[in-house]
């Protein structure tokens, strides 16, 4: 099998060229096949970019999901068939993100890098419902809250409305219980309420 890491040391270069389900493609992946594996890079590129990303990863998230993707074909094998890829591999995203800020030395303040972040140097990958309420004047204002949010509410919330996924699969990513992920997040949303300005006509929606 030759190794994921080529043409350019650091970076993974892979073209898709076939079409599979994740299930084929984690099959084939296991037999060495890199077009299969190729396919669900490219698959969860833009969402574990976004999670990197919103949870700290700064100028360095492409290093972070590249190294979680080579990370998730080394341990792929510990895959459990038949269960959803995305969280699986969102979990190895979210350890590598703090890898990067134990390495660093610090916490990576996202709060502060957000508020002296100009609305229209910030970019989120997809046109979604995400990206919609991101959009506009209200954009810098709404990070720079949830970027204030106590650090497992930041990671709840991202998770919960960013990165769009179920209760089961954020405790599954984030590995806490499912009860801790409901109390978390309606203790986020309640903080966001007081942090937001919410223009009049506007009502926030709780998704």
């Amino acid at each position: 099998m030759r190794c994921i890491h080529t043409c350019k040391p650091g970076r993974l270069r892979t073209t898709p060229r076939i079409t599979i389900d994740d299930d084929e493609a984690i099959a084939r992946s296991l037999d060495g096949d890199l077009d299969a594996y190729a396919v669900l890079v490219a698959r969860y590129t833009a969402p574990a970019h976004r999670a990197a990303f919103l949870l700290g990863a700064g100028d360095e998230v492409d290093d972070v999901v590249q190294e979680a993707f080579v990370k998730a074909f080394r341990h792929l094998s510990r895959f459990r068939t038949g269960e959803p890829f995305a969280p699986w591999l969102l979990r190895i995203v979210v350890n590598e993100t703090k890898n990067l800020s134990r390495s660093r030395r610090r916490r990576a303040g996202l709060a502060v890098r957000l508020l002296t972040t100009e609305p229209g140097d910030v970019h989120l990958a997809g046109d979604g419902p995400t990206d919609q309420v991101l959009a506009g004047e209200r954009r810098s204002e709404l990070l720079a809250a949830i970027g204030a949010l106590p650090d497992k509410e930041r990671q709840a919330v991202i998770c919960r409305y960013f990165l769009e996924l179920t209760e089961a699969e954020t405790a599954q990513v984030l590995q806490w219980p499912r009860g801790s992920v409901k109390s978390r997040t309606f203790r986020a949303l309640g903080r966001l309420r007081g942090l937001l300005t919410v223009a009049p006509g506007e009502e926030a929606t709780g998704g």
